[in-house]
């Protein structure tokens, strides 16, 4: 049976086609297409959609306000009377769960409503805004980053459409409690001329960030998702992106420091940049201080001046170090490697004591055995492993410091 109906079952990224649609036009054009990175979050785990035959999933969204279509097409589609009671998957079951309410299942209809994004203006606040070279070397494109909060009219019921983008491209990904108006976001736009000259937006990306309470009267905002649809990517959008969150909240006096909820290993290259190109200008940060080792003055100027954290501003410290440091030079590069590798070691030093304790009052057996189960050989065999890990991402953040 599984040999006789393996033709019936898809992968679904591969039959799931984006677009974010400025005119008609970029409906028939296959360049403006684009395909999701992942679809567990609505397809099931293994991602696969079974009982079709030439099966399209199309999900366009007009480039402005997200106006959303839904087009499901096949060529053939199984019938349970004739298999003893298999059903295709309910595809539009699955995909109704996630998308906005009042999305089109007719184009002509969504064609139609490609007008009103004639008119969509971004919600909120102007906070940036800054130009990039065009891909194809002709005028430098603009765009806007823009600060909005809950209570801004309209903005809740475009953010359920942009959210919606997260399930197919961030892992693990959930949608926010709205209701909660300590939630506040970031989103950029192009801003271009249509056909007709007019000054049109189109969404290019966004970051959420929660404001947490801290004691006694003070804030530690944390960035908890950021998102660049994919035709925007590879612009240096995210950079500008966490540059304007970091703008907006480091003036306020009763920040603390500023968090991240588990970055991605692409978000935490694009946050060491950030942070290094902005504390490579802090007397504390420079080539002279940086070879010293790391110190509570840089600790305090990263802080005060970015609102950056001690852990973050340590990593910044290595960064910039290893800028500075002429690898050539084995002395120098020896030191460096032996500053990063003894921090490296630290939990690995704090185990050890912990074992040394645990040695005075175990028997013998007890203690080899905690011993297999900790693990201590294996974490140290690791901790060059890690370095060399360290060094490579760090590496790739200097390329791009050193390009800007």
């Amino acid at each position: 049976m599984a040999n006789m109906l393996g033709h019936l079952v898809v992968d679904g990224i591969d039959v799931t086609e984006f677009k974010l649609v400025r005119s008609s036009k970029d409906i028939e054009n296959n360049e403006t297409s684009f395909g999701p990175e992942m679809c567990h979050q609505v397809f099931g785990e293994n991602e696969n959609i079974f009982g079709y035959t030439d099966l399209k999933i199309k999900l366009y969204y007009s480039a402005g306000s997200l106006q959303t279509y839904l087009g499901i097409s096949y060529s053939d589609k199984i019938d349970p009377k004739k298999l003893a009671g298999l059903k295709a998957d309910d595809i539009e079951g699955e995909i109704r769960k996630v998308l906005a309410p009042g999305y089109f299942t007719n184009l002509d209809e969504f064609v139609s409503a490609l007008e009103t994004d004639k008119s969509f203006t971004p919600h909120g606040k102007l906070l940036h805004s800054f130009a990039l070279e065009s891909c194809d070397g002709g005028e430098k494109r603009t765009f806007e980053v823009y600060y909005c909060e809950t209570t801004i009219p309209g903005f809740l019921d475009y953010h359920k459409r942009l959210q919606t983008f997260l399930l197919w491209y961030v892992d693990a990904a959930s949608f926010i409690d709205v209701d909660d108006d300590q939630w506040t976001f970031f989103t950029v736009f192009e801003k271009y001329l249509s056909s007709e000259g007019d000054i049109q937006y189109a969404t290019a990306a966004y970051a959420t960030v929660y404001r947490y309470y801290a004691y006694p009267c003070n804030l530690r905002p944390r960035i908890s998702q950021v998102l660049t649809l994919p035709p925007f990517r590879k612009l240096g959008l995210c950079a500008e992106l966490v540059q304007a969150v970091y703008s907006h909240f480091i003036i306020m006096p009763e920040v603390l420091d500023i968090t991240v909820e588990d970055p991605s290993d692409d978000f935490q290259r694009i946050r060491d940049y950030v942070d290094a190109k902005n504390c490579d200008k802090l007397p504390a940060f420079q080539p002279e201080k940086l070879y010293e080792g790391f110190s509570q003055e840089m600790v305090d100027q990263a802080r005060s001046k970015y609102k950056i954290n001690k852990k973050q501003a340590r990593r910044v410290y290595e960064i910039l170090r290893l800028k500075s440091t002429n690898t050539s030079d084995k002395t120098s590069y020896l030191k460096y490697r032996l500053d990063v590798k003894n921090r490296l070691n630290a939990p690995f030093q704090k185990k050890k004591l912990e074992m040394k304790k645990l040695e005075k009052v175990l028997k013998p057996d007890e203690y080899a055995a905690t011993i297999s189960t900790v693990g201590i050989n294996e974490t140290q065999n690791r901790l060059s492993g890690q370095y060399l890990a360290i060094e490579e991402e760090y590496r790739r953040v200097i390329h791009r410091l050193q390009h800007y």
